[in-house]
């Protein structure tokens, strides 16, 4: 992140990340066909009742981000934590249109609320074959939101980004050639965020400059 950046509002830091663009650390694998194009609402805002424990250097204790759990009865990715999207329809209005309608269906959210900033380079999904295009947002009017279809989303929830950012709540999935990066959302739930969600927040909070130093050598198991 520009210096420059770090004493601006976390809003307009998001927008000038927007307009700059991501350096994904990955990419499709060669001869990987893809097989349907997608859209996730990435949706930051501000929480009007923060408790005082939610602290990180970098950010407003208020600043929150959008996240739901999938159904547990889903093809792909069931339970786990995610952002509001899903495919891309013909009618739909392009990337950012589908990220909006999307986040409607799955949590109720009043789009009119929503400042689009930009859609972001898309990235591979290789475990359901998507190409996901991530749409970052900002929520200058928050609606309430709820898990407004069961049959696709168990969850809908505001993560507090200094609770994600916690080095306490850090944590790390390996697998078989495979790692990621993992976040332990306090609070009744349980949520665990890892696997695409968590890779993306992951690298969006490092090109911000929020991410604090956390051990990557803790590990959980796969949730």
């Amino acid at each position: 992140m520009p210096d420059d950046d770090a004493a601006l509002p976390a809003r307009d830091q998001l927008a000038h990340l927007a307009a700059r663009g991501v350096r994904w650390p990955w990419r499709s694998p060669s001869g990987a066909t893809v097989m349907r194009r997608s859209a996730v609402l990435v949706l930051f805002g501000v929480l009007d009742d923060v408790p005082a424990q939610h602290r990180a250097a970098a950010v407003p204790a208020s600043l929150d981000v959008l996240l739901t759990r999938r159904s547990d009865t889903l093809e792909h990715h069931p339970g786990q934590v995610s952002f509001p999207g899903g495919g891309i329809d013909p009618d739909d209005d392009g990337i950012v249109g589908a990220a909006l309608r999307e986040a409607v269906e799955e949590t109720g959210l009043d789009v009119s609320g929503v400042e689009v900033l930009g859609a972001l380079d898309p990235l591979p999904l290789i475990a359901s074959d998507n190409l996901v295009h991530p749409v970052l947002a900002w929520w200058a009017s928050p609606s309430p939101v709820r898990a407004a279809d069961p049959a696709e989303t168990a969850d809908a929830f505001r993560a507090p980004v200094a609770d994600l950012l916690n080095t306490a709540h850090r944590r790390s999935v390996r697998g078989p050639g495979w790692s990621s990066p993992a976040f332990l959302v306090p609070g009744a739930a349980g949520h665990v965020v890892w696997g695409f969600t968590a890779m993306v927040l992951d690298r969006l909070f490092d090109e911000l400059g929020w991410t604090e130093p956390w051990d990557r050598t803790r590990e959980i198991p796969r949730p």
